[in-house]
Parts: C-alpha cells; sequence; structure tokens
C-alpha cells in the first residue's frame, strides 16, 4: 500500500481538475443569475479557463524540468488552491475570472505536466501501466461525478462550496506531500524559452478570442462589434493575427535549435506520425465534448427550464458509460489497435449526434435523450481509453514531460475553441434564426419587426422565453404580437441548438482525416517499461 500512496495524491489532482470543470459546466444557469450577467460571459469564463491551461501548459512541462517537476507540483498547488478560494468568494464576474480563469488555469498548467511526468518516474513496467490506468479512471471518475455533485451542490446550497472544498482538498495533499519523490536531476539545468512561450501564447489567445467573439462581431458583416477594419467585422483579422504569430513560432524554435539553445518545443518531435494524429485527436474530442457540455446543459436549463441538478441527472448517462467504456476498452484496443478502436468511437460519436438532434424539442422525450447521451459517453470512452497511451508511448521516458505538456496542450486548446466555436455559432444562429422567424411570422406588424431589428442590432443572448415576453410587454406591443415573438424566439432557441450540435458533428466527421497516423494492431504494443495508459481529458 506505501508503494501506492504517491499515486493517491496525483491521482486526486487529476480527479479535482476534472471535477472543478463539470461542475461549471451545469452551473451555468445560476452564475448568469448570480451575476447578473449573460451566457456570453459564462462562455468566455470557461473559455479563457481552457485557454490559459492551453497557452502555459507546455511552458508548465518546461518549469518542471527547470526547477524540478516535485516542486512545481506543489508550487502548482498553492496556486490552484489560491485561485479556489477566491472563486469561492468572487462578488463580480470579473472576480470569478480572475480566481477560475487565471488563477486557477495557471495553478492546473504546473500540475498538470508534472504530474504526468512524476507518475511516470515513480512506476516502472507494470505498475506504471497500472498507475497511468487508475488516473486516466479518476478522470473519468471527475467526469462522471461532477455533472451531479455539482448539480445538487449548486440547486439545494451554493456552487460556492465546491470551491471552498477544493480549498480543503489542496490543503490535505500539500499535508501529504512527503509521500512524493523525485530522483535527482542529472544533466544541465534547461532554460526557459521566454520569447517562444509568449508567442504561443499570444497566437492562441487571439485565435481563440476571434472565434469567442465571432458571435457577437460578426465573422465578415459587422454584427455588434468595438471596431471594425476597413467596413468588415473585426473576427477573421484577430484570427489572422493569431495565425500569423504562429507561423513565427516554429522559426523561432529552429532558430533556438540551431544555436543549441534551449526551445520551448522540440518541433521534431511532431515528426512523429503517432504523436501528431494523437494530438490532433485529443484536440478535436475535447473540441465536441467540452462544445456539447457547453450547448446541452443551455437546452436543458434555459429552453426546458431543468435546475442543475435535474440537468446533472441528465448528463449522468454521459458520464457513466464514458467512464466504463475507457476504463474497459484498453484490451480492446491491444486486439484490434488503436487506429480501429478510435475510428469506432469517432462512428458513434456520429451516431449519438444524429440521434442528439432528433431529441431536441419543446418537450424533452427523456429516454430518447438518456439514450442519446449513453452513446455519446462510449464514443468518447474509446476515444479517451487509447489517445493518451499512444501520445505517451510515442517517445521515450526523457521526452515524457515535453509531451506531456503537449498533451494537455491539444487538450486544453479543443476544450477552448469547443466552447468558443460551439458557443459562437449557437449565439450567431439563433440571431440568424429569430430574424428570419420575425420576419416571416404572419402576426407581426411592421413595428414590431422594427423593434426586434433595433433590439439586435444591440446584441442576442440566449435567455429563457420568459424574459423575450416580458421585454416584449414592456415595448407595449399587443398581447397577439407578444405571443408570436415569444413563439418566434423559442423556435430560433432550437434552432441555434441544432446548428451547434450539428457543427459538432461536422467535427466529429472531419476527425477521420486525422487517424491514419495511428498506431494500428501490429505496432500498438510498446514495450513493457513505456507502456500505460496516459492522464485523461484536462476538461
Amino acid at each position: 500500500m506505501a508503494h501506492w500512496r504517491a499515486l493517491i495524491v496525483l491521482g486526486t489532482a487529476q480527479f479535482l481538475m476534472v471535477l472543478d470543470t463539470s461542475v461549471m459546466s451545469v452551473s451555468i444557469s445560476q452564475l448568469v443569475e448570480d451575476f447578473d450577467t449573460e451566457v456570453t460571459a459564462i462562455q468566455a469564463v470557461i473559455t479563457l479557463y481552457a485557454l490559459v491551461m492551453a497557452a502555459f501548459m507546455v511552458v508548465g512541462g518546461r518549469l518542471g524540468d527547470i526547477f524540478g517537476r516535485r516542486r512545481l507540483f506543489l508550487v502548482g498547488l498553492v496556486v490552484y488552491g489560491t485561485g479556489s478560494a477566491l472563486t469561492a468568494v468572487a462578488p463580480t464576474v470579473w472576480v470569478l475570472a480572475i480566481g477560475w480563469s487565471v488563477v486557477e488555469g495557471l495553478g492546473a498548467a504546473m500540475v498538470l505536466p508534472a504530474m504526468a511526468a512524476l507518475v511516470a518516474e515513480s512506476y516502472q513496467g507494470r505498475d506504471r501501466a497500472v498507475a497511468y490506468g487508475v488516473i486516466g479512471g479518476l478522470a473519468g471518475a471527475g467526469i462522471a461525478v461532477g455533472p451531479l455533485l455539482g448539480g445538487w451542490v449548486t440547486t439545494y446550497l451554493t456552487w460556492r462550496l465546491v470551491f471552498a472544498g477544493e480549498v480543503v482538498v489542496v490543503l490535505a495533499m500539500l499535508a501529504c506531500r512527503r509521500v512524493i519523490t523525485e530522483a535527482p536531476r542529472t544533466g544541465p539545468r534547461p532554460r526557459l524559452d521566454g520569447v517562444g512561450a509568449a508567442l504561443s501564447a499570444v497566437g492562441l489567445g487571439l485565435c481563440v478570442l476571434g472565434v469567442l467573439q465571432s458571435g457577437t462581431w460578426g465573422w465578415v458583416q459587422p454584427r455588434n462589434p468595438p471596431f471594425t477594419v476597413l467596413g468588415f467585422a473585426p473576427t477573421l483579422f484577430v484570427i489572422g493575427a493569431g495565425a500569423a504569430v504562429l507561423a513565427v513560432f516554429p522559426h523561432w524554435e529552429r532558430r533556438r535549435e540551431a544555436r543549441r539553445a534551449d526551445p520551448l518545443v522540440h518541433l521534431d518531435l511532431l515528426r512523429v506520425p503517432a504523436l501528431r494524429s494523437g494530438l490532433l485527436t485529443l484536440l478535436a474530442q475535447n473540441l465536441i465534448l467540452l462544445g456539447l457540455f457547453f450547448a446541452i446543459p443551455l437546452y436543458l436549463q434555459v429552453v426546458q427550464g431543468f435546475d442543475a441538478f435535474e440537468t446533472g441527472l441528465r448528463l449522468l448517462p454521459v458520464s457513466v458509460t464514458m467512464l466504463v467504456a475507457s476504463l474497459g476498452a484498453a484490451r480492446l484496443g491491444r486486439a484490434a489497435g488503436p487506429r480501429r478502436v478510435v475510428r469506432l468511437g469517432l462512428l458513434l460519436l456520429a451516431a449519438a449526434i444524429v440521434w442528439l438532434l432528433a431529441t431536441i424539442d419543446p418537450v424533452i422525450d427523456d429516454g430518447q435523450f438518456a439514450g442519446a447521451m449513453a452513446l455519446l459517453g462510449v464514443g468518447m470512452g474509446l476515444l479517451a481509453s487509447q489517445l493518451g497511451n499512444v501520445v505517451q508511448s510515442s517517445v521515450g521516458g526523457a521526452g515524457r514531460s515535453e509531451v506531456g505538456g503537449l498533451q494537455f496542450t491539444a487538450q486544453n486548446l479543443g476544450s477552448a475553441l469547443g466552447t468558443a466555436l460551439i458557443g459562437s455559432l449557437l449565439v450567431g444562429a439563433l440571431a440568424q434564426a429569430f430574424t428570419t422567424e420575425v420576419e416571416d411570422h404572419p402576426d407581426l406588424s411592421e413595428q414590431a419587426r422594427q423593434e426586434t431589428g433595433v433590439a439586435l442590432e444591440s446584441g442576442i443572448s440566449f435567455v429563457p422565453t420568459d424574459q423575450v415576453r416580458s421585454a416584449a410587454e414592456q415595448a407595449g406591443l399587443p398581447p397577439a404580437e407578444v405571443d408570436a415573438l415569444t413563439d418566434s424566439y423559442a423556435q430560433a432557441q432550437l434552432d441555434g441548438l441544432k446548428a451547434a450540435i450539428l457543427a459538432a458533428g461536422g467535427i466529429t466527421l472531419a476527425s477521420f482525416l486525422v487517424t491514419p497516423g495511428l498506431p494500428g494492431r501490429t505496432s500498438a504494443r510498446p514495450k513493457q517499461s513505456e507502456a500505460g495508459a496516459a492522464p485523461g481529458p484536462a476538461h
């Protein structure tokens, strides 16, 4: 038992950080109400959390190499606990963003790569495979427990208690710090590539910012942007600026390598087909999962009127089947090969999304919805059972810390893009559908259409239909037109949700294009000393 004490502490960190985001996903409506804000503001907070982790995860892995992984793990826990405490007492949405998105995000960027490397260092051979399997299972358990626990606490107590509880757990982990050991350093201490870190963070930040704001700013025609560029919406220009900065990044890294300076990322790693395909599929998996976990709770809470606990109950099938499939499919991967299992998972995801589209109605069919959610979880679980192992097994022990940083970067960049892209598509489709509904509705007068058009020019939010009804009544519209306007918005909500979920289906199908580099059955059996699954998704 003493042999596994370190794993208990390291695994608790993985569980805690997955649980954290699961709780936030089911608390969206309550957060909107508590902070008197809009869904898009909470979307930005969730996106920023994943973006901070994505932008600094590789930096976190490198800092572990410089200062020691054990030390960075413990410092990261202190930073993460500080962010949790600030989040628990946040009086405004801005303080929430600082505490949760920035401070907790930075703490997670220190903890997770160090955790992955410490597990690999602490266990060898079969023990390492068991250890990574436990870590992956704890990640799945966090996804399974998060919506239900978070929903119950949010509905009957307050979501703030979850973050206060995280502080207690972090303190307990710090009290057990002596069980975590690290081998003495060998060789010279590497140096941090500050310019490379800045280029990657700025480039990723601009790209995700553009995608996040596209629903508000518009893609080409300006909708409600703070400024325009040559009469066009700034969205594509911001994304283009981010892409330009990212294009400079590999040139800088090659220059560092040519001068025999330590790069932030050894670009030769990305030439390994299994690693490259694994990272791209991880990005797609998290993009789809977090995009759906943003859209579906809106359907359950805003359209159906369920509270956070009822929402958690309806998300439970996806969490449970994902956990079971991720733990049970490792043997399938050894028999059939990771490539076949991943493609089967993507196929099941596509089928689940088609099934889910058929359930998006004004009145939910709980049986059909649960079936679609369960199938979605099986597909996600099949991917989770293979991708971490593919990534970690693609390199030797010396590159594990760097590859761990790349793994968590891909996962969290996918999470950030999923929340930003699917959220912006949802709001954009809602605005377009509402405009069309209002223009075509025979019971609305020209005055009502004009007033609605003015309101749409100032932006649109995904809100309960009662708020739309109240606004229409305050505008002095006749009862018949109030009903017509409310019905139009209700239909536009469903159209917007279907468009967002359909986009997730398109991304699922496109993901097949990056799977050929994944190992087949004959090459999927690494040496025992290097095998083992990696940590699960860091949502």
